[in-house]
């Protein structure tokens, strides 16, 4: 399925889908190394016409930042990287003829944007990362709002804003409840947005919205069905933040499974009510449900596609999957208490890790050399709490132990984790102007978005 370029040349064909973290990061490294110097065609597939790095959108949702500020537009990326863009959702793979098709896109008004169409292959990486997993707990999709988009992020940050301007025409003593916010899910976007939301919600008050007392009208509460917050964490980090968060006055409820949420708030199976006009799901997640059915190719209970060390899928070497939606063994780890390998977790250093080895990975196979193994390396685990914390620890290559950090230091490494994402897709030079540019803008720019 090689493309043929102007002169008649068979090329490599390598297509991608899905532009988050990992799958740009590699379609722009593989596009700067074989498609800008013709010994490959890079092509990058996703359902939606820019890229913003995920762990950002709970600030987004929250209004301590302004997305436009960090999109990434594929279509641009594509032009200064030397891969093609093609805006569409997957819909079927054809192992066989190597083809995938993509699904019809649509305007905001309905009408027809592009048709779907065929995409042929010699290489396919699948990247299309993670969904909310609401588990079917029934009022979640009506009454909740998941972080798992811009659009969502943004869809929050609205009716937020609205929440706002009815307490201010209203206040609680009049109209309780308009800024009572329930997170369920206590993991790390849940518990770094209840964060996020105690900053711009003082920040709102104090930006003119003068009938807003934060002590009074803002409520945030986190349930969790785990006993302690950062269940996936080490319990020394899960206690610390959880400290900190008690600090800042938010209620934590533990050990509690919710059951049911409407527009009265969220229910849980001990019969507790967490009265809220704003809830925010962040409990769980999956693989997009698609890849069940994607050609016979071998998925997990949540619907992961199962990789070998290579990344390559089980039932076909020349298809890979990283990121979120790949069930990667992780050797090191052993197996869990059922008897199952344990697998790589869902986290962005763990995208970046493989998306840096499957560079190396489709060099090899285009020359016919045999393919490296992945194994993970834990460089630990950050938590950021906005303007007042961040709490964490480094482990592994970078300490040769475990450290445990907090504060300054620790905000410095968790800022870093961004910018090493964007040193991959822009290189040295465009990070540190971007950097100094922020900086000064920063001192004159509102330090919350209020629209």
């Amino acid at each position: 399925m090689s493309v043929v370029n102007k002169v008649g040349k068979a090329l490599h064909h390598i297509v991608v889908v899905g532009g988050g973290a990992g799958g740009l990061e590699l379609a722009t490294r593989l596009g700067d190394q074989l498609g800008k110097r013709g010994k490959a065609v890079v092509t990058l597939v996703d359902k939606y016409s820019t890229h913003m790095w995920k762990p950002l959108l709970h600030e987004v949702a929250a209004g301590s930042m302004d997305m436009d500020e960090h999109e990434i537009e594929y279509l641009a990326q594509g032009y200064w990287h030397h891969f093609n863009f093609r805006l569409g959702a997957l819909e079927k793979l054809d192992r066989s003829k190597q083809v995938i098709t993509l699904s019809p896109t649509f305007d905001e008004d309905g009408e027809l944007l592009i048709p779907g169409r065929e995409i042929a292959y010699d290489t396919l990486v699948i990247a299309v990362g993670s969904v909310s997993n609401d588990f079917g707990i029934p009022g979640v999709q009506e009454y909740a709002v998941a972080l798992e988009t811009q659009a969502e992020a943004a869809m929050f940050h609205r009716r937020l804003i609205n929440a706002c301007i009815r307490t201010q025409v209203a206040p609680s003593d009049t109209n309780p409840g308009h800024l009572n916010v329930a997170i369920i899910g206590g993991g790390a976007t849940g518990v770094e947005l209840s964060a996020e939301l105690h900053n711009t919600t003082r920040q709102l008050a104090a930006h003119g919205l003068d009938n807003i007392d934060p002590d009074r009208d803002v409520k945030l509460t986190i349930i969790e069905a785990a006993p302690r917050i950062l269940p996936a964490l080490p319990e020394d980090i899960s206690l610390k933040v959880q400290l900190e968060l008690q600090k800042l006055n938010i209620d934590l409820k533990l050990g509690q499974r919710v059951t049911k949420v409407d527009a009265q708030g969220v229910h849980t199976k001990d019969g507790l009510l967490v009265a809220a006009s704003l809830v925010v799901w962040a409990a769980g997640i999956k693989a997009p449900d698609f890849l069940k059915n994607l050609d016979g190719l071998e998925t997990n209970w949540s619907n992961q596609l199962v990789v070998k060390t290579t990344l390559q899928t089980t039932h076909d070497d020349n298809i890979f999957a990283l990121g979120d939606c790949a069930a990667c063994p992780w050797p090191a780890q052993g197996k869990d208490a059922q008897g199952r390998v344990i697998l790589v977790p869902p986290r962005a250093q763990a995208a970046h890790q493989q998306a840096s080895m499957l560079l190396k990975s489709i060099k090899r196979k285009i020359k016919g050399k045999s393919l490296p193994e992945y194994n993970y390396r834990d460089f630990g685990s950050l938590v950021s709490l906005g303007k007042y914390s961040t709490v964490g620890s480094l482990m592994g290559g970078l300490t040769g132990g475990k450290l445990f950090i907090q504060g300054t230091f620790a905000g410095i490494m968790y800022r870093m984790l961004y910018k090493m994402h964007q040193y991959a897709l822009h290189g040295l030079s465009k990070v540190i102007l971007d950097t100094i540019a922020r900086i000064i803008t920063r001192r004159s720019s509102p330090h919350v978005k209020v629209h």
